[in-house]
């Protein structure tokens, strides 16, 4: 019975320790490295901007309180002319959408450099967030300059397509 009992309490404290670390890892990633790249520079293009202001152009999907905001309709035809920006800021988004070649093709159509914001494999909640996320970056960086790193697919993800994202 005591060693059952000690089993157990090991397994739970292991549990919780898992749990602190993806809690831990997630604010490190989201919180703390996704607002010091932000306000690293001036953006010219934020897109995908959530209540962030970037500096130049913020842009998303759904309509944002924020300055010069402009409402993306579809993701793969972004009402920008080729090369407008200069800097362009893109964060926590291309594992959401269903192509992220042809996102990642568009924005690097409008912007000369590209910077992607994507949740490295260790930020737990990240990684696990089935619900949202529909590809996992096979990388341990954050910030990633002008590359589209490698990717899989993850299981379900094919439920939540829709033709613009």
């Amino acid at each position: 019975m005591a060693l059952e009992s000690s089993l157990i309490n090991m397994l739970l404290e292991l549990f919780a320790l898992f749990v602190l670390y993806g809690l831990l890892t997630h604010i490190i990633d989201y919180r703390i490295l996704k607002n010091i790249y932000l306000r690293s520079r001036k953006w010219d293009l934020n897109i995908s901007c959530g209540k962030t202001d970037g500096g130049g152009v913020n842009a998303d999907i759904v309509k944002r309180n924020v300055n010069k905001f402009v409402l993306i309709k579809n993701i793969y035809k972004l009402p920008f002319k080729t090369k407008q920006f200069k800097n362009v800021f893109c964060s926590h988004t291309i594992e959401h959408v269903g192509d992220p070649e042809r996102f990642y093709k568009e924005l690097k159509r409008v912007g000369k450099n590209v910077i992607l914001i994507i949740p490295p494999i260790w930020d737990l909640a990240g990684v696990l967030d089935f619900y949202e996320h529909k590809w996992q970056f096979i990388t341990f960086k954050t910030k990633h300059i002008n590359y589209l790193p490698n990717r899989i697919r993850l299981p379900y993800s094919w439920l939540k397509e829709s033709p613009n994202k």
